[in-house]
């Protein structure tokens, strides 16, 4: 009787529970292939993070010793505000065409508008945000950090953030005056001028920027001033959205453009002394510029009042 032929040892493991060991048995690798393949990679992984350090350091070096350097800062960061708010224009722009179906049927001097707004929102959020930062949370302003005059004080994030806002106040002022009077009156034209040339000698000197700064912040009304036309353009007048919106304008407005102006002249008062070490032109922005910015704030303020006050009415 022939005995039967056993399976070879390798196909007899098969159905065992090693299926590892069995998978490595039918198809042998070579060990040595695999750690060379897994040393050259690593070795093209090390290659390409070197470069890409390289890369990195010489982009680090010049930011901090051409685009950032202390002479440089007020050009770098107008030009950078500029361009800024052209890919803010354009992207708003793509952006809406896609995800926007009422901005189609807009004429050509709304979508320009709608357009210039998204800017102008992006400007407020970023300025504010400096400003807040700048006066209220840093040490560069404290009355009890240094011996420098409060009114001299400046460092280069100051006078970056500064450049940022000439390079918009160009932008936006340039389309004012080019779509005029379409993008706003001549209150805005005087606005805008009053305060490129305050913001542009605040960085360019390094006078008041403390006082620049407060008025700055006068900016965090912009977003819910666009958001309101916004609304309107979109017809929703009628809305929840658009009452509650009036009403966070109310409040925005009151504290950033009145209160704070107030509370901007009582430090200037405390601190005359210092301001009068500033250069004549520095100490007459100081005073003119928040003083005329405060009425035109006023009037805009009755104004709002008065739109709240019929919108308030039409609920009722």
């Amino acid at each position: 009787m022939i005995p039967p032929l056993s399976p070879p040892n390798y196909l007899a493991n098969a159905h065992t529970n090693q299926p590892i060991a069995f998978l490595s048995r039918l198809f042998p690798l070579h060990r040595s292939k695999i750690s060379h393949s897994r040393g050259s990679v690593a070795m093209l992984a090390s290659k390409e993070m070197m470069k890409f350090k390289s890369y990195q350091n010489r982009a680090n070096f010049l930011v901090k010793e051409y685009l950032l350097a202390d002479p440089l800062i007020p050009y770098t960061s107008i030009i950078g505000g500029v361009f800024a708010c052209k890919m803010v224009y354009d992207l708003t722009q793509l952006f809406s065409t896609v995800h926007f179906k009422s901005y189609s049927s807009l004429t050509r001097i709304q979508r320009v508008e709608w357009n210039n707004r998204s800017m102008s929102t992006i400007h407020a959020i970023f300025i504010t945000a400096m400003s807040l930062y700048l006066v209220f949370c840093s040490n560069i302003y404290s009355d009890n950090q240094m011996s420098e005059l409060i009114t001299l004080r400046s460092s280069p994030l100051s006078t970056f953030a500064l450049g940022v806002s000439v390079g918009y106040f160009i932008a936006d002022l340039g389309m004012i005056v080019w779509f005029f009077p379409s993008l706003g009156g001549y209150e805005y034209v005087i606005h805008h001028l009053l305060s490129l040339v305050a913001v542009a000698y605040s960085m360019l000197s390094g006078e008041g920027q403390l006082y620049t700064y407060m008025v700055l912040i006068s900016e965090t009304t912009t977003p819910g001033i666009n958001l309101r036309w916004y609304l309107d353009v979109a017809g929703m007048k009628k809305s929840k959205a658009y009452l509650i919106n009036g009403v966070v304008i109310f409040i925005a407005w009151l504290i950033a453009r009145i209160l704070l102006f107030v509370y901007m002249f009582y430090h200037v008062y405390l601190h005359f002394d210092q301001v009068e070490q500033m250069q004549t032109f520095g100490q007459v922005l100081v005073i003119v510029v928040p003083l005329t910015l405060s009425i035109m704030n006023l009037v805009w303020f009755s104004k709002i009042i008065k739109g709240l006050r019929k919108t308030l009415a039409k609920r009722q």
